[in-house]
C-alpha cells in the first residue's frame, strides 16, 4: 500500500482563478505532471470535467477557515481578562471564567491550591503563579462541545479586542 500526501484545498480556482468560497462545492482532482503528482481544485463554476492526466478526484466543500485557538494568545493577556472576568457575577463570564482558568493551569500561570463546596457548588481556589489572586471559580461541568464553543468565543473576543480591551 502506498502512502501519498498532497497539498491542502487551493484558496483559487484552477480553472477559472477566482477564489475558491467557503463552504461551496469543490472538484479536487490528483494529476501526473513530469513524473510529479499535483492536486487541483475546481469550484463548480470552474470544473469541465477530468482533466487528461487525471489520476483521480473528489469532490468535497471548501472548508472554512479554522479559527485560532485562545492557546495562540499571551498568557499575561489571559490572565488579565481572566481577572475581569471573575471580578463580574454574569453567570455566562462565569463560564469563559472556568474555561479561561483550565488553560491558565494548562500553561502553569495559574496554580490550583485547593477546592472547596458551597451549599452543595464546588469552587476552585486558584492563585497566580507570580503571586496573584486569590481567586474563586466555580466549576462549571461543561461538556467538551461546550468548552470548544466557549475557547472560540473567548478567541473571537480577543481578537477583536472585545471585552479584554
Amino acid at each position: 500500500m502506498m502512502d501519498y500526501r498532497f497539498k491542502p484545498i487551493s484558496k483559487t480556482c484552477a480553472g477559472t482563478g477566482k477564489p475558491l468560497v467557503a463552504g461551496t462545492l469543490c472538484y479536487s482532482v490528483l494529476v501526473e505532471r513530469n513524473g510529479l503528482q499535483e492536486r487541483l481544485d475546481f469550484s463548480a463554476e470552474g470544473w469541465n470535467g477530468l482533466p487528461e492526466d487525471a489520476v483521480g478526484f473528489w469532490k468535497c466543500h471548501v472548508p472554512f477557515p479554522a479559527s485560532r485557538q485562545v492557546s495562540t494568545t499571551d498568557p499575561e493577556t489571559l490572565l488579565r481578562y481572566f481577572e475581569q472576568l471573575v471580578e463580574d457575577r454574569n453567570p455566562y463570564h462565569e463560564r469563559l471564567a472556568y474555561v479561561l482558568a483550565l488553560y491558565l493551569l494548562q500553561r502553569r500561570r495559574l496554580r490550583l491550591d485547593g477546592a472547596h463546596e458551597a451549599d452543595g457548588v464546588e469552587f476552585l481556589e486558584l492563585s497566580g503563579s507570580r503571586g496573584e489572586g486569590p481567586y474563586e471559580v466555580r466549576d462549571q461541568k461543561i461538556s467538551e462541545a461546550e468548552m470548544t464553543q466557549l475557547r472560540q468565543t473567548l478567541d473571537q473576543q480577543l481578537t477583536a479586542g472585545g471585552d479584554a480591551a
